[in-house]
């Protein structure tokens, strides 16, 4: 079911013009301190992958990826979910090496998606991946690729502010690390998203550690592929989005899975067929290097920094004719 809702009173702090304008500045602040601090080169990645190649993420399993036929090819394509996969077997390919890694414009269609103030049926993120030891592959690898990548966003807002005086956004500097099942047991009552709430309500900057495996109450926190990310290091980076009085999620990374947790996951998720695609053999084998990855929303993080209610502010998307009604009646003007 789709929902929209604008905050009584909102009045966007940019003009059109204003926006378009900010949204270059910070879409190039951010991507030239993101490649700089994590030691990222650019790549280009694929818009479409070939079906049954198994690079496609299947997210929660349920969502139904964009899929045609190229009659020249003699194949069948499938417009991509995320890069997760993918990157790692660019990583591989291109004979990256421990320390350095890609970063790529990450764009596609989910169809599936219901609409509402943060989510679109088109995403876009930079996607990156970079290649890290058997030494490395911890948990404090993982929370300092969290604090350094908060610290690109917060130079990326001083930026904005610089040339746009009218932005007021305000965040927090210091990152919250939780477990899920440290939530659950804090909040056993609530749901998972009511919990996400409250703690980045109370902290500002959360990372959200531990999705995809079960908790307490015998379902996981959210729903994860189980042959990406490793369970135990991955999380989820939000940040209190003030306009709208909400968790705002601008990251989904993690440490990705070696053989013995991709093995585990797949026989824990009941995904033992996928056994058969090459980029699981090469998990499953060795051959494939350690690394660690994510995406960072950036239609989300404009959202986040410019203090936008709707993501249809800073993205052009299609949208339901409630959602068109309700934003006109308040004066929010959708690309």
């Amino acid at each position: 079911m789709n929902r929209v809702t604008i905050p009584q009173g909102y009045v966007s702090r940019l003009s059109l013009y204003q926006t378009q304008k900010a949204i270059d500045v910070l879409k190039h602040a951010f991507q030239d301190e993101f490649r700089h601090q994590m030691n990222l080169v650019r790549a280009t990645a694929p818009l479409f992958v070939e079906a049954g190649s198994g690079l496609n993420d299947d997210l929660n399993g349920v969502e139904r990826p964009v899929q045609f036929d190229i009659p020249a090819a003699g194949c069948e394509a499938q417009v991509v979910h995320s890069l997760a996969k993918w990157k790692r077997m660019a990583l591989y390919q291109y004979d990256f090496r421990p320390g350095k890694g890609i970063y790529t414009d990450m764009n596609a269609i989910r169809r599936d998606e219901e609409l509402d103030n943060l989510h679109s049926v088109y995403v876009d993120q930079w996607d990156w991946e970079k290649v890290i030891t058997p030494e490395t592959r911890t948990e404090a690898t993982l929370r300092a690729a969290v604090k350094t990548i908060v610290q690109c966003i917060l130079r990326t807002l001083e930026k904005v502010k610089l040339h746009f005086p009218a932005v007021d956004v305000e965040l927090c500097e210091e990152v919250a690390f939780v477990t899920t099942r440290e939530l659950e047991a804090r909040w056993p009552e609530l749901t998972a998203k009511q919990r996400e709430q409250e703690i980045t309500k109370q902290h500002k900057t959360v990372f959200l550690m531990q999705i995809g495996g079960p908790l307490a109450n015998g379902k996981p926190h959210d729903g994860r592929a189980p042959d990406y990310d490793d369970w135990a290091l991955n999380g989820d980076l939000l940040f209190w989005h003030e306009t709208l009085g909400c968790a705002l999620e601008i990251s989904s990374m993690g440490i990705r899975v070696d053989a013995a947790s991709m093995d585990a996951q797949l026989r824990a998720s009941g995904c033992d067929d996928r056994r058969k695609y090459p980029f699981h053999q090469m998990v499953l084998d060795g051959t494939l290097p350690l690394t660690m990855g994510g995406g960072i929303g950036q239609s989300r993080l404009c959202m986040l920094l410019l203090g936008k209610a709707h993501i249809g502010e800073v993205q052009a998307s299609i949208w339901d004719e409630k959602t068109r009604r309700v934003c006109k009646a308040a004066g929010v003007a959708l690309l």
